[in-house]
């Protein structure tokens, strides 16, 4: 059964803009669209997530979407949105970044089922790489005109008198080549819908004008907004760097706190993209979150959700009880779960100073630790007031004068978390 796939979008915030007559069109039968995905790294990060979204969306109603993963394109560099050239991959890294993106998508869409409208990955440099360039100019380049590519925004942009850079030949016939994905898979699978980001709209056009031109068909082109952030900074971004799926380049307890962390407008705009949750379910997470903004209910919904979906539901049981060692009850086996990174990024700023294996072999007093040999207390007649007060933890647990850290209490064999009160932490880290 066909779903309206336009009006799903629409009250999500998803529709940038979109051809006059893509939702009728898409309402009379199963259709197929693709979104193009350039394999510059061997993971997706966040910002791709909107198109991955919509891709899923497209599928759940009840049409077959076709994930692009440009191995040519990525070979040239789109300049939408750019300032400046980028470099170029060889053929091998992208074949390996073309499989981990894969791995990647089979987590949002289903390709494998017998199901008619399973999704399928297709990849532009199988099309392009026996493409002569004689052929390439004799069979697409004549159909469209050097006026009509330099009337683009990502063209005019570059060639504007603010830019310093100006554009290579390369990078101009970008909007050919993707122009070119469009009418292969129009002529290939029956194709007939291409959505991407605000600033592909440019591309996607010179996609339709091609199928209308040369094969006198009909395309059609839908966009969504590019997200930004309520205070003007970057989404998908940290000081780090971008937020990738990958575990490896950013752990779960990072991801789930880049969502937690978003602002109260931001999460009201974020849950409708980034969840499947219903309207009426977010309509009442929105509500229940304005009678008590402070419980910040939008962001753990949100941050849960989207973890769950891009990592699993243990990874973020991890993250909940790694977010919690700081703020919540957690205990010294809660600290004894977390892996070197992850506690690591959890007491990241935190006071650490480096103690050999031998003294924690042979047993390190907890004065010493505290005093002497850790230097976070001035001196050991404070480290001994402190305990006395029992104000000291090793680990998440009180203990008294007498206490002497050994192996026994390391985490990840690497590690001891002391403290002092509720929010001074010191980390002994064993070399």
């Amino acid at each position: 059964m066909i779903k309206n796939f336009v009006e799903e979008l629409t009250w999500r915030g998803m529709i940038q803009d979109s051809m006059p007559g893509t939702e009728e069109h898409l309402m009379e039968a199963m259709r197929l669209a693709y979104v193009g995905i350039d394999p510059t790294a061997d993971s997706l990060h966040i910002g791709h997530l909107v198109g991955v979204m919509g891709l899923k969306h497209f599928q759940l109603s009840g049409h077959k979407p076709v994930a692009l993963v440009g191995g040519a394109t990525g070979m040239i560099g789109d300049p939408s949105g750019k300032s400046a050239e980028r470099n170029l991959l060889n053929e091998e890294t992208l074949r390996h970044n073309q499989n981990a993106i894969k791995e990647q998508l089979s987590r949002f869409l289903d390709f494998d089922s017998d199901a008619e409208n399973a999704a399928v990955i297709v990849n532009n440099y199988d099309w392009m790489k026996e493409f002569s360039f004689l052929e390439f100019i004799r069979d697409v380049g004549k159909h469209i005109t050097v006026n009509y590519m330099m009337a683009k925004d990502s063209v005019k942009k570059r060639l504007s008198s603010e830019s310093s850079v100006g554009m290579s030949f390369t990078e101009f016939t970008y909007q050919l080549v993707q122009g070119y994905d469009f009418l292969h898979l129009f002529r290939e699978k029956n194709c007939t819908l291409q959505m991407g980001g605000s600033d592909q709209w440019g591309n996607i056009t010179t996609g339709t004008e091609l199928i209308r031109r040369v094969d006198s068909g009909k395309g059609y082109a839908l966009t969504w907004p590019l997200i930004t952030k309520a205070d003007g900074t970057k989404f998908g971004k940290t000081e780090g760097g971008n937020i990738w799926l990958d575990a490896e380049r950013t752990s779960p307890y990072k991801f789930y706190q880049y969502w937690l962390n978003t602002s109260d407008v931001d999460a009201e705009k974020y849950i409708k993209i980034f969840t499947f949750l219903s309207r009426e379910e977010i309509e009442g997470l929105i509500e229940e979150h304005k009678q008590a903004p402070h419980l910040r209910a939008l962001q753990r919904r949100l941050a849960e959700e989207i973890t769950i979906m891009v990592h699993s539901k243990e990874e973020l049981d991890n993250a909940i009880k790694a977010s919690e060692i700081l703020f919540g009850q957690s205990t010294g086996d809660d600290l004894k779960g977390l892996s070197a990174k992850t506690f690591l990024e959890v007491f990241e700023g935190v006071p650490l100073t480096e103690i050999s294996r031998d003294e924690i072999e042979n047993g390190l007093d907890i004065i010493g630790a505290l005093a002497e040999k850790g230097g976070f207390l001035k001196s050991n007649s404070e480290a001994r007031r402190a305990l006395k007060e029992n104000s000291i933890s090793v680990n998440k647990e009180k203990v008294k004068e007498d206490y002497s850290i050994t192996a026994d209490d390391l985490i990840n064999d690497k590690f001891v978390l002391l403290q002092r009160g509720k929010k001074n932490y010191f980390v002994l880290s064993i070399v």
